[in-house]
């Protein structure tokens, strides 16, 4: 796919914030589809939005015509500030996100995150929810349920998985998911970071969006 990636900062409350701006090939989307935001993994373990799962997330996004944003969360990269226990990292996502709607008020919004980052992207989901503004789908790779107190999400999020996840374990995903009765596609003989299936990834959220 013929994408392009542009590079910007934003203000937040803790300094500047460094983001990537994915465009979809506008051989194949003359206008974009929609805006996906994605969220990186854990800044203290080496988490950026670099990380090969994030860009994984991102290609599946430009796949389904939508405009994608990473961002590096505080303390990482460019990006000022300390790691804020996803306090203020869901702050910083929340201004990302108007910063993007001045550019794209109309688009439909996706939310993606890896690990860390779904723990951020369903509580700005929350708040997206409570504002009556929700984002239209949610897409959780390696959810980290049982880390941290994830809220609830809605029924059409997906959730994608691995076998062997030796940071999240695969029974964590499943208690939390099991009173929401969402399905987890479960990647037989992944781990926590995807090594040798990041494919699938892609593939389940190209196949799985218009269900």
């Amino acid at each position: 796919m013929n994408a392009q990636t542009l590079s910007f900062f934003i203000a937040g409350a803790a300094g500047q914030l460094e983001c990537a701006l994915d465009l979809p090939d506008s051989s194949i989307f003359p206008a974009p589809r929609g805006l996906a935001l994605v969220a990186h993994p854990h800044p203290l373990f080496g988490g950026t939005m670099d990380n090969k799962v994030v860009h994984t997330l991102a290609r599946g996004f430009l796949a389904l015509g939508y405009v994608t944003v990473r961002m590096n969360f505080r303390g990482v990269g460019k990006s000022e500030g300390a790691h804020d226990e996803g306090r203020g990292e869901t702050d910083d996502m929340a201004l990302l996100l108007a910063h993007m709607r001045r550019q794209y008020p109309e688009l439909p919004l996706a939310l993606g995150g890896f690990s860390f980052g779904t723990f951020v992207q369903s509580q700005l989901q929350q708040r997206l929810i409570d504002a009556g503004t929700p984002a239209e789908r949610l897409v959780l790779v390696g959810t980290a349920a049982g880390k941290w107190p994830l809220p609830t999400v809605p029924a059409n999020s997906i959730l994608i998985h691995g076998e062997l996840d030796e940071t999240i374990p695969l029974s964590w995903v499943f208690e939390w998911a099991r009173p929401q009765d969402i399905p987890v596609i479960v990647i037989p003989g992944a781990d926590h970071f995807f090594h040798r299936r990041l494919q699938h990834i892609k593939n389940l959220m190209v196949e799985m969006w218009h269900r």
